[in-house]
């Protein structure tokens, strides 16, 4: 068993106990962005809750708390929606591009019992090292609003590197590498050599 935490806009805070593999499974099922059925006190109350949070063990990733959220199903919440990659993007094989995701959630806002599980992101579009799915690209209900502006990349392809290409270009004739400092050195060199001169002179002209 596990400890909870059970609290609402119009329920208290109520301490409970939950177990922990019907928890764990339940979560992997529901998320955080899907309402559950809570049984309350040997099923004499019932709950419609999100899964509000989680406290995992630091070094196993067990749980460790959990709490449930009774939300107003008359009033609309916001809540974090995770996105769901399929297929593969064809730029990927035909240009050995790499397949970028810039996002795993989306926030988003609706009433209580109308909250997606998930949004499904199919990166079968991405057929050239230019195309980008974004937030546009989703399947929004019409009583669901996203947070999120229309443009926001959600995945792309980036290009792939050309560095062994450069390497193997031919240095043309004549074309050296500049040495860092060996400008200023040469320089100083020189100014050096100028002032010798100017006190050899000197020197000369004192002894006639």
């Amino acid at each position: 068993m596990i400890p909870a935490v059970l609290y609402g806009a119009k329920r208290k805070s109520t301490p409970l106990f939950v177990s922990k593999d019907a928890f764990e499974k339940l979560y992997k099922e529901a998320g955080e962005s899907t309402l559950i059925a809570l049984d309350i006190d040997d099923k004499k109350d019932k709950a419609s809750v999100l899964i509000y949070e989680i406290q995992r063990h630091p070094l196993t990733g067990d749980v460790m708390h959990a709490d449930f959220f009774e939300p107003n199903l008359k009033e609309e919440v916001e809540a974090e929606v995770p996105l769901n990659f399929i297929g593969e993007a064809p730029a990927v094989k035909e240009f050995e591009g790499t397949l970028v995701k810039n996002m795993y959630t989306v926030n988003v806002k609706a009433l209580p019992q109308n909250l997606p599980h998930d949004f499904e992101v199919n990166v079968e579009k991405l057929k050239t090292l230019d195309d980008v799915f974004t937030v546009d690209d989703l399947q929004i209900p019409k009583d669901v609003e996203i947070l999120h502006e229309g443009g926001t990349a959600i995945a792309m392809i980036s290009r792939p590197e050309n560095v062994e290409e450069e390497l193997e270009k031919p240095i043309e004739e004549g074309e050296e590498p500049e040495v860092v400092g060996e400008k200023e050195k040469e320089e100083k060199e020189e100014e050096t050599k100028e002032e010798k001169e100017e006190e050899t002179k000197e020197e000369e002209k004192k002894e006639e």
